[in-house]
């Protein structure tokens, strides 16, 4: 069966080509390795729920291959805090920080904020936003199986509702848990709803926040996503993530914006 990673060792995750993020042929999309770190710290915490997740993307991630290690940085009853690290024997490439927090034994009623929720079954079948890479080799955006609001972008940029299915789990010989699932659809608000496609800006994100207030249900999630940019090369990308019942939390991206190579 096909995934994001495979394991060769026990400790060592090599990316597939469905890791392979838009810019550079050696280097991943962050999606799938914020997924291996979230489910590293989810490991060391079974009795928490995971509902922040920030990842500062340090270097390029390589698809040569990594390991993952993670700890608990305070324990609580309530409210814990954790760390995870992507790295090889010469460097680091990516830190997270997770929070996890107590769920009550029995359902608290509560009023819930209107929102006005996506609806999957009126979506409409459309390309991965990102449809070229700067490479021209299997990437990303080939992993993914998308749909979109039929009356918004249907992946031509700009503000975009858009469900997405990833068409591959993120390693062959295990499910992945809810908020694992969502960090590939997470990471792409920036893809989602770009100001100009690649010809003319490219978009890179050194870090992504994640909030969640419960954890996602289904294959199918959703993105509503919304790009600012402004001429300093600075941007930002933010996303409200759903699932078929309503909304689940949020996904926020700063952006380094900078003209493609010349040639």
């Amino acid at each position: 069966m096909d995934a994001y990673f495979t394991r060769p060792s026990h400790d060592w995750f090599l990316p597939t080509d469905h890791t392979r993020g838009p810019w550079d042929a050696d280097s991943c999309h962050a999606g799938p390795p914020t997924a291996l770190m979230a489910r590293a710290v989810e490991h060391l915490l079974p009795d928490l729920q995971l509902t922040r997740f920030t990842v500062e993307l340090m270097r390029p991630i390589p698809m040569a291959g990594f390991r993952v290690q993670a700890e608990i940085r305070r324990p609580g009853r309530q409210v814990s805090l954790s760390e995870a690290e992507i790295l090889d024997d010469d460097q680091i490439y990516a830190r997270a920080y997770g929070m996890h927090l107590r769920t009550l034994p029995e359902p608290l009623e509560v009023s819930t904020a209107p929102s006005r929720v996506p609806r999957l079954q009126d979506a409409v079948p459309g390309p991965f936003p990102i449809r070229e890479t700067a490479h021209g080799l299997g990437a990303f955006g080939a992993s993914v199986e998308a749909r979109y609001d039929p009356e918004g972008s249907q992946g031509d940029g700009g503000p975009t509702t858009m469900w997405a299915r990833s068409v591959v789990p993120i390693l062959s010989d295990e499910a992945p848990s809810p908020f694992q699932r969502i960090c590939p659809l997470a990471d792409s608000g920036n893809g989602i709803s770009y100001n100009d496609y690649l010809d003319k800006v490219h978009f890179v994100n050194p870090d992504l926040t994640i909030s969640i207030h419960r954890p996602p249900d289904g294959e199918w999630l959703c993105s509503r996503s919304e790009s600012h940019w402004h001429a300093s090369g600075i941007g930002t990308a933010d996303s409200e993530l759903f699932d078929r019942h309503g909304p689940v939390g949020r996904a926020t991206q700063n952006l380094l914006l900078y003209p493609p190579p010349a040639g």
